[in-house]
Order: C-alpha cells, then structure tokens, then sequence
C-alpha cells in the first residue's frame, strides 16, 4: 500500500514587528539639542559687534587727523601746477614745492600784519576816547533824570566791586584755555603744512605706489582722476586769486579817493574775504570798508556800499564766468547746494573744499557719462517759444 499522501497548508506570512518607539526622555532631549551652527554664528555677531564698536571708536578719534589730512591733498592739489612748472624747468620738486609754501606763508603773514595794524590802530583810538565817551554818557543821564553822577565816583564803585573780581579769576583760568587753544591751532597748521607738502613734492612717487597695487585696466582711470583733480582745483585756486587781486585794487582805488583810513589793509581784507568765503564773503567783506568810512563821513559809507553792490553784479556777471569757464565752471545753484552740504559735513573747511570737490566730480563723471543728440521732437520741444495765451476780459 502506498502511503497517503499529505498536504501541507500554506503557513501565512509573519507581521513585520513595529520598532519600539525610544523613551519619551530621550526623545525630548534630542529635539531640545542646540544646533551645530548656532555657537558659531553666535560668535560671529559678537565679533561683528565689536568690530564696529572698535571701529566706530578709532574713527571719532581719528577723525580731526583724517580731516587735516583732507585740507592738505587739497592744499597740495592746488600748487601742484605750479610745483610741475617750476620742476619741468628742472628744478627740485622739494625746492618748487619750498617756494610755493614760502610764497604763501609771505602772502599770509602780510595780510595779517596789514590787518593787525587796521585792528591795533582802531583799538588804541577806541583807548583813548573811551573817557569822552564815558563823560558824554554820564552827562547825557545827569541831565534827563537829574542826577549828579561822576565818573570818578563810577570808577571807584566797579573796581571795589566783587562782579569784577570774579570776571578777573575768570579771566585769569580762561587764559589757559585760550593758551591751549592757540597751541592746538599752530599744530594742526604744522600737521596740515606737512602732509601737504609731502604730498606736493612726493605726488609722482605717491601715484606711482598707489597704480601699483590697481591692475593695469584701473591704473589709466586713477590718473585721469587725479589729473582733473589737480587741474580744477589749482584752477579754482588761481581764478579766485586773480579775481581777489583785482578786487583789492579796485577796493583800493575807491578808498584812496575818499580819503578813507587803511585804505590798503581794507583792500586786502575785500579782496581775500570776499573771494575765498563763500556765499557769505562779500557781505562779510564790504561790511568793514562801509563802517570805517562812516566814521568819516556818513556819505562816504552810502558811496561805498554803492560800490560793493555795483561791483559784486559785474563780478557775477562779466568778470567771474570768464576767468572760471575753463576752470571750475559750474552751476551757481550747484555751487550753493555743495556749499551747504560741505558745511554741514565739516564746518568750514568743507565750505572751503566743497565747489573744488563738486567740480572735480563733475568733470570726472563728464569724462564717463555718455551723451546722445536729441531727437527732432525733443529738440523742438525744448527749443520751441512759449505763445502767450491770452485770457478773454471778465465782464
């Protein structure tokens, strides 16, 4: 017999066995692990703070430093035509560059011993009158309120008085600080007359290091910059030295003919004042020449201001376009608005430095900006007359 046969029921498949989920412990404590990235960054932004604050802090102690430093590329900017001049006829470039300082400290020192003694001469006249004009005043009150007031009896009474022994300790404390005032002054002038004169004579070694270190592509665009940096500014230097000296002669020649006093060191005050001050240089100059000659003759200080006035509109109109079309010739509102800003950025030494700055940046990006010829509707729309409309008559 054969055996039976047996069949064998199909097993079903075993379930696949769920992970164990970890412990809800550990899970919180991997979710809760601080990211890789986060001290890092951390870290950075604590440098970058600290960076700036460092920064910040240099550059507000730097900050009168780096404007001396400005004043003096621009004071070398300015005689470096004349120093290139008198080296190309092969002079030393640090002699030139002697000269030139020499001529303007000369320029310098004689203005203000012209002006010192237009100062000192008026002083000592005001010394001296000082008691008539204590007299006229005191007789002026006797006689309005009926009093017997005496000078001598006023003078005792000021000088036992204690206001005017407080005003003598302040004085005596404040001369320390004008003496440190004074100081500072002389050695910023000797930092600003350093720089610029290391700038003037060292300008060809200066711009060679610095087209070293550009490649060869930037090195044409920092000479061109350069270039038209020196050549506005020495040209807005020397246009409004020429416009300062016939302004002076001119100043010069209406004083002596009415009989004015100082009549040399007032034309010198006009003709520098009035040129390299801006906006407010003509008034601020024409207001001594008016004064002095009231003490004269009141008529005088009316002619004398007509001629300020007269003289400022010809300047404005027919003398100053012509000396600086070729030179610094920009828009007069541009002129103000750089004025302004220049002010507000630096005091008045950016009110000096601003029109030569705007100049120079105006003609470099002239040199860069390209232009296109105008189109036949916007040449007759800009060129085209304005008819006048007329309105019909209200009954």
């Amino acid at each position: 017999m054969t055996p039976p046969v047996r069949v064998e029921e199909p097993t079903s498949p075993v379930p696949p066995v769920p992970p164990t989920p970890p412990p809800s412990g550990a899970a919180d404590a991997a979710d809760a692990r601080m990211p890789r990235w986060l001290p890092r960054a951390v870290i950075l932004v604590l440098a970058l703070v600290a960076c700036f604050q460092l920064g910040s802090w240099a550059f507000h102690q730097l900050i009168g430093l780096l404007v001396n430093i400005l004043i003096a590329f621009f004071l070398a900017l300015a005689i470096e035509p004349a120093v290139a001049r008198m080296a190309a006829t092969g002079m030393r470039r640090g002699l030139a560059t002697f000269v030139m300082f020499l001529a303007v400290f000369v320029v310098t020192a004689g203005f203000l011993a012209l002006l010192g003694s237009l100062l000192a001469g008026q002083i000592v006249a005001m010394v001296e009158g000082f008691p008539g004009y204590i007299d006229a005043v005191i007789k002026a009150i006797n006689s309005t309120f009926h009093t017997e007031l005496s000078r001598l009896e006023i003078q005792e009474s000021v000088l036992r008085s204690d206001w005017l022994r407080k005003y003598v300790q302040n004085s005596a404390s404040g001369v320390l600080d004008v003496s440190a005032t004074v100081l500072g002054g002389l050695f910023k002038l000797l930092t600003i007359g350093l720089f610029s004169f290391y700038f003037a004579a060292d300008g060809p070694r200066l711009r060679r290091a610095l087209c070293s270190v550009l490649p060869p592509a930037k090195q044409a665009e920092v000479l061109r910059a350069w270039e038209i940096a020196v050549a506005k500014t020495g040209g807005y230097l020397y246009s409004r030295g020429l416009m300062a000296f016939i302004s002076g002669v001119a100043t010069y020649i209406v004083l002596a003919v009415l009989g004015v006093p100082y009549a040399p060191a007032l034309a010198v005050w006009v003709g520098l004042v009035s040129q390299f001050v801006p906006t407010i240089g003509t008034y601020l100059a024409g207001a001594l020449p008016v004064l002095l000659a009231f003490t004269v003759d009141p008529w005088y200080a009316l002619y004398v201001l007509g001629f300020v006035v007269i003289y400022q509109q010809f300047e404005n109109y027919v003398l100053q376009p012509k000396l600086t079309s070729r030179t610094v010739d920009i828009h007069p509102a541009v002129a103000f608005g750089s004025v302004i800003a220049g002010t507000a950025l630096l005091g008045a030494v950016g009110a000096l430095i601003a029109i030569p700055a705007v100049a120079t940046l105006q003609s470099f990006l002239g040199a860069y900006v390209k232009r296109y010829e105008l189109t036949r509707d916007a040449e007759s729309s800009t060129s085209r007359r304005r008819r006048r409309v007329r309105l019909p008559r209200l009954r």
